[in-house]
């Protein structure tokens, strides 16, 4: 053991590194029980759609995000076994797992852009404050990486020939900065929602939960979606700076987390469609004509979010 590690550190290291190595198990399963009680619905109100971006970008993130999860469950056990880890090796996989997860997370904030460009009527404006914003977070990202990838080589360095199961599980300097541009674009999104459902009236609001409305499965699940993902984000980073007291855990948790709720929303988006369908043709007889003429106004704005998303 290296004299510069006392017993009781090399203690708390091998547990930081245990943990990871059992907590990426239930994110796998996690996603996978999520994908198999879903799939029925992806099969029926997905599937039968003519593809389009929309359609593109839920194939992505719901199959890469089951092939994120194998991939941290595999990386972690692998190099758990006794002389595959190395200094190099870990300092880039250490950046490696940072990107691939990003590449989910930017996935779904692409999708989130273009329900916040449909809420707002198709506007360019919103459009391209949020992408100008997007491409700021990304090199905020970036620029974070590269600083601690500098300087991970020289973290690691008194515990990297410990035998430990897997890389070392240091936190330092500004890693817990990596996620704090992602999490600010999140708050970005997040306002623009609550933005939309403020100056909706209780009336509207009412009328369209009533008739399960692609407007109104929109705005709701992106006050849900934006909540949820934000707490995440927030959570991720104060266990990185060590504020909850609760042990880093690795990042499948949140990879699983991230996936399932992007895809049960894009989910209900198809499902209100097909809902506000069934419902146009059954309206017309049973429906006063002044309610009918009401809900035509609502039927052409859903159609209008439907065709642009």
């Amino acid at each position: 053991m290296s004299s510069t590690i006392s017993p009781a550190a090399f203690i708390k290291l091998y547990r930081g590194n245990i943990i990871p190595l059992n907590a990426c198990l239930p994110g796998l399963v996690w996603i996978l029980h999520d994908y198999f009680i879903t799939v029925e619905d992806e099969i029926r109100y997905i599937w039968p759609h003519r593809m389009n971006s929309g359609k593109l970008l839920f194939f992505w993130i719901r199959y890469y995000g089951i092939a994120l999860l194998l991939f941290d469950v595999v990386q972690i056990h692998v190099f758990s076994i006794p002389g595959i880890t190395n200094n190099n090796l870990c300092i880039a996989m250490d950046s490696i797992i940072r990107v691939v997860g990003a590449l989910s997370l930017w996935s779904i904030e692409i999708v989130m852009q273009m329900r916040i460009y449909a809420l707002y009527k198709c506007s360019r404006k919103v459009a391209v404050i949020n992408a100008t914003l997007f491409l700021i977070s990304i090199a905020g990202f970036l620029w974070v990486l590269v600083h601690n990838a500098e300087r991970r080589r020289a973290v690691i360095a008194n515990a990297i020939h410990l035998p430990l199961p897997g890389c070392p599980s240091i936190h330092s300097g500004i890693e817990w900065a990596q996620w704090i541009p992602a999490t600010a674009f999140e708050g970005v999104l997040f306002l623009w929602a609550v933005h939309k459902t403020v100056r909706s009236t209780v009336r509207k609001w009412s009328t369209t939960n009533s008739f399960g409305s692609l407007y109104a499965t929109i705005v709701r699940d992106n006050i849900l979606y934006f909540f949820g993902i934000t707490c995440l984000l927030v959570f991720n980073n104060l266990m990185v700076v060590g504020v909850t007291k609760i042990p880093w855990f690795s990042y499948s948790p949140f990879h699983a987390a991230m996936e399932i709720m992007t895809s049960r929303m894009l989910i209900n988006l198809y499902k209100a469609h097909r809902r506000t369908d069934n419902f146009s043709l059954t309206t017309t007889t049973v429906v006063p004509p002044i309610r009918f003429v009401s809900f035509e106004g609502e039927q052409s704005r859903n159609n209008e979010l439907d065709s642009r998303f």
